[in-house]
């Protein structure tokens, strides 16, 4: 009885102790893994996205007439945004599946994942992208250390005032640092919301065009699950987040790449990225952009 009493204790002191975190996180929204009918609406696809298992899994399909979309029902301004992903199998050729955050407007910021399909068995090819005020042409790509159609994989973006660090599965594969001192805009006053959307562009993402989707494969299908934002909503002209919040509330407010990630970071540039922008020469023949200096860890392309 002794032993049970103080286990029914323990778990109460760890019930309060956890309602006591979410009163200290209350200017800013935490997010779980739940019902995403509660976080995104759906926005296009006349029917080819879908809301399952109580709205714990959602699905984007792609035919050849359409394909799909959803966008967050807030909008955010900083925070640390995780969704799971298992990505379209077999021969996806042609096939585009994003993720990212974007602000609205001909100047609108902008952070991307996009998965590039594959003929079956090659590798998804992850291309990224920071847009600033309108302007992108940032790009950077890379081949993944595992088979992403397999199982769902985890793919981060944090957005803080000092940095934006893309993660997958907790692995930082690219920063872009805030380098407004140097004259270089960076994405930090207008709102954006969460996307994903599945399509067609076998015009460009598969060879550069030359691969065509395999239209007898469709439908093609990508699921999403467990989105998480730790972030503050913007509402109204107006953060939930505070002036006077701590960061020790909010560590992804001032999170930056500590040695152990820096490392994990330079171990997949040197293995896994096959283009950046910040090494392509020929496409910057009067020089590279100014942000390269700092941005670019590797000198592949």
């Amino acid at each position: 009885m002794a032993s049970c009493f103080c286990t029914t204790i323990s778990n109460a002191k760890l019930v309060v102790e956890f309602f006591i975190l979410l009163l200290l996180l209350g200017s800013c929204t935490l997010s779980f893994a739940g019902n995403l009918n509660q976080d995104f609406d759906i926005t296009w696809g006349d029917g080819r996205a879908k809301l399952l298992d109580n709205g714990k899994l959602l699905t984007l399909s792609l035919d050849k007439a359409s394909g799909s979309g959803i966008q967050s029902k807030h909008e955010y301004l900083f925070g640390k945004i995780d969704f799971q992903l298992k990505l379209v199998p077999g021969n996806s050729a042609g096939t585009v599946t994003a993720y990212y955050l974007s602000s609205q407007g001909p100047m609108h910021d902008e952070i991307d994942f996009e998965f590039l399909g594959n003929l079956s068995g090659d590798p998804y090819l992850v291309h990224t992208n920071v847009y600033t005020q309108g302007k992108g042409d940032r790009e950077q790509q890379f081949y993944l250390w595992f088979d992403p159609t397999a199982d769902f994989h985890t793919y981060s973006i944090l957005w803080n005032p000092q940095t934006i660090i893309f993660y997958v599965d907790g692995t930082p594969i690219r920063v872009f640092k805030n380098l407004e001192s140097r004259g270089i805009p960076f994405p930090k006053n207008q709102a954006m919301r969460v996307y994903s959307s599945l399509w067609n562009a076998d015009d460009w993402a598969t060879r550069g065009g030359l691969v065509k989707t395999d239209w007898s494969q469709a439908p093609f299908t990508v699921s999403l699950r467990n989105f998480r934002a730790n972030a503050c909503v913007w509402k109204s002209t107006k953060s939930s987040c505070s002036a006077n919040n701590s960061s020790s509330t909010k560590p992804w407010l001032s999170e930056e790449l500590d040695a152990a990630s820096a490392s994990r970071l330079k171990w997949v540039q040197e293995n896994y990225m096959v283009y950046n922008y910040c090494a392509d020469a020929k496409r910057y023949p009067q020089g590279l952009p100014p942000e390269c200096t700092v941005n670019n860890t590797t000198n592949k392309n």
